[in-house]
């Protein structure tokens, strides 16, 4: 058998050369030495792949066989999958095998949908130990890279007893097993925690790390009798040791908070805004020291009252700017932080976090949600700027992994302009042009009605509270009256307490995100926010959302570190319910709220994580929670 995975092996361990004796096949004995001669002229993949373009029989199968591994060790994914696939055409080739490798080779330039039709061809004919566990851990590899843990679950399990049962070692496997787990929900593992006892002693481990999450004694105590129960098992090899899996989980012990806001300059007025949240925040959490810095001071102002400070934490910066300028100076780079802000550059530390009113959060929330009600043509209504056009984007990028249509996107550039915009759209404009060549055919007076196309089956407006106050009328009139109405959504952009009190227009039906901190939606909430409107009855919308953030940036940094860790955990606050992903990012999944009969209600809308296009074309059928 000439089962050459063993390069595989290599790149996934991540070694730069390694060799290794290979068992020769019966063909193999027959090569002749002008294939070496000729392979050791050329100096990479792709001359020793020329060249065996000009050999026949063995001499040509030996040279793709080394333009192969050079291909792998050199990181030429496209070559790779060339040379499969000509080898495909060899019926001497090992054909399972070769057909192993350009699944690999497509699952490294991203090409899931046609690395899983591979793989799923393969079932019912692989016969070998090692041909089975690394197409169960390429499949589960494929899964987990797009997201979908529950999926990958069983498949790495199923590579992780196999190799374990016939010693095949696969480099990476066990890290990628465990990285997959922590993932899931302890619902999730413990619908896992059956069959065989490799996969019962992965699920264990994963379940006592979250059960135990908050008593590092308790979670010691259940790592040293898994370790009795489940002797030799693979996982073992992954345990860290008891100080580092103390440290890892447990909380962050604050005695000296820094919290970094702007204290000058044309952002004061936001600043005065995230120092009221944070000091009402403190007022619920015991830290003995606080201390407000101006973050625009100087990078060397900053460094040397944090040197005299030595602070556990800190809070802030909030301007991108002074964000990168830290950055780059490494003034936090030993601190524990969380910035107000996202950062463009390379995260400097694992112990840095970032916590942002990112847009994208809701676009990506209402996307999600238009998908599980089966939406397939939705209509994007946003202003011609560079905000508009970025989360038009950021939708259609998101919504191309899961459908096959295209978004129809309405930019206009002021209030003028969406009358057009829209009729366009619609192709209302069509419809009137059409009434007016029947009109000039008859002289008496002819019944009409303008008609909107009918494919267009929900509308996404993007613009702020003015904007949609204007466009929502617009939309009511060009939308023909005989076809059912077209469900109305938009972001927490079209939603003003101010204007509210006042005017909440002919917004009716119209579904929106928001912080349940702008909603009043949180029973524990009712009392803050009456001291909040008594203090500031008229505070402006954006000083009202960094009240709520910097409230929830305070009261979050004593679960940060077990929300990056533990999978499915989150922090109820004022701003959203908040989790952390493997980049340190706060992710936010906020309310929905529906404008009706004049007041607002909250409502629950219907979501679950979407099935990428390549998933659904394998002909799988997927239940997602």
């Amino acid at each position: 058998m000439r089962l050459k995975l063993v390069s595989l092996l290599i790149i996934l361990s991540g070694l730069s050369a390694c060799s290794t004796t290979e068992k020769p096949t019966k063909n193999s004995d027959n090569f002749s030495n002008s294939a070496n001669a000729l392979k050791n002229q050329a100096t990479s993949a792709q001359s020793i792949y020329l060249l065996a373009q000009n050999r026949q029989g063995a001499d040509k199968i030996q040279l793709l066989y080394s333009a192969r591994d050079a291909a792998i060790n050199e990181k030429n994914w496209p070559l790779l999958e060339q040379i499969g696939s000509d080898l495909e055409l060899t019926a001497s080739v090992d054909q399972i095998q070769n057909r192993l490798y350009i699944a690999f080779a497509q699952k490294q330039q991203n090409k899931n949908k046609q690395a899983l039709v591979i793989l799923q061809s393969l079932d019912g004919q692989l016969i070998q130990p090692e041909h089975f566990a690394w197409h169960q851990f390429l499949t589960a590899s494929i899964y987990a890279s797009q997201n979908f843990p529950k999926k990958a679950a069983p498949y790495f399990f199923k590579a992780s007893e196999t190799a374990a049962k016939n010693n095949i070692d696969i480099p990476q496997l066990n890290e990628s097993l465990w990285d997959n787990l922590k993932k899931l929900s302890s619902y999730a593992l413990e619908r896992f925690n059956r069959g065989a006892v490799i996969q019962q002693g992965w699920v264990n481990l994963a379940l006592y790390y979250q059960v135990y999450a908050n008593s590092g004694v308790e979670l010691d105590q259940a790592i040293n009798n898994w370790r009795r129960r489940y002797t030799g098992h693979p996982a073992d090899s992954i345990l860290p040791k008891k100080d580092a899996a103390l440290t890892e989980l447990a909380a962050i012990k604050i005695e000296r908070l820094v919290v970094l806001f702007p204290q000058s300059g044309p952002n004061e007025r936001l600043g005065d805004a995230l120092r009221a949240g944070a000091l009402a925040a403190l007022d619920t959490k015991k830290i003995a020291e606080t201390i407000f810095i101006d973050e625009n001071l100087s990078t060397e102002e900053i460094a040397i009252q944090l040197e005299k400070i030595k602070p556990d934490f800190v809070i802030g910066p909030l301007l991108k700017a002074n964000i990168d300028k830290l950055a780059s100076a490494k003034t936090l780079i030993d601190t524990p932080v969380l910035h107000l802000n996202t950062l463009d550059g390379e995260r400097i530390s694992l112990q840095h976090y970032f916590f942002a009113l990112n847009p994208e959060h809701e676009v990506e929330q209402a996307l999600e949600h238009f998908l599980a009600m089966g939406y397939q043509k939705p209509m994007l209504l946003a202003p011609n700027n560079a905000n508009g056009q970025r989360l038009v984007d950021y939708f259609n990028l998101q919504w191309q992994r899961y459908s096959e249509t295209k978004a129809q996107i309405g930019l206009y550039n002021d209030k003028k302009d969406m009358p057009n915009t829209i009729t366009s759209l619609l192709e209302v404009d069509k419809s009137k042009e059409r009434i007016k060549t029947v009109k000039a055919l008859f002289k008496q007076e002819v019944e009409n009605e303008t008609r909107s196309r009918g494919d267009i089956d929900v509308i996404y407006i993007l613009g702020d509270a003015i904007e949609t106050r204007l466009i929502k009328p617009y939309l009511d009139v060009n939308v023909s009256t005989f076809a059912d109405r077209i469900p109305l959504y938009a972001s927490s952009k079209s939603h003003s307490k101010q204007i509210d009190r006042t005017d909440k227009g002919d917004l009716d039906g119209l579904y929106f995100t928001e912080l349940p901190w702008m909603l009043n939606s949180q029973l524990k909430q009712s009392n803050l926010r009456y001291q909040y409107n008594t203090l500031w009855p008229d505070q402006a919308d954006i000083s009202q959302r960094l009240f709520a953030m910097a409230y929830d940036a305070v009261l979050v940094l004593h679960d940060i570190r077990q929300l990056s860790i533990i999978p499915g955990k989150q922090f109820n606050g004022l701003s959203g319910k908040l989790s952390v992903n493997s980049n340190g990012y706060i992710e936010r999944t906020l309310d929905w709220a529906q404008y009706a009969n004049r007041r607002i209600k909250p409502v629950k809308l219907k979501t679950q994580r979407p099935i990428p296009l390549f998933m659904q074309s394998a002909g799988e059928i997927h239940t997602i929670n």
